[in-house]
């Protein structure tokens, strides 16, 4: 899995687990609309850093919370 996938399934996931829509998400992390569907629907090739900390300040976590997760085990994760 690359990194853009594992951001959008990191995303996807923690709307569900906190019963959030993406509107809120957007609205929480000053993301667009347009930004945060093409991250959700993995048309990015690249997500900064700056995107990934803005949508973890969206569900009110820090960077490394959003980033505990078994979809970035470097193990398993592509860089590209």
């Amino acid at each position: 899995m690359n990194v853009n996938k594992a951001v959008a399934m990191r995303t996807c996931q923690l709307l569900n687990e906190k019963h959030m829509t993406q509107y809120r998400l957007e609205q929480n992390s000053g993301i667009s609309h347009s930004r945060l569907g093409c991250i959700l629907k993995e048309k990015n090739k690249t997500v900064t850093l700056s995107t990934v900390m803005l949508i973890a300040q969206g569900f009110n976590i820090s960077l490394i919370e959003f980033l505990n997760s078994p979809f970035f085990d470097m193990d398993k994760l592509e860089i590209e």
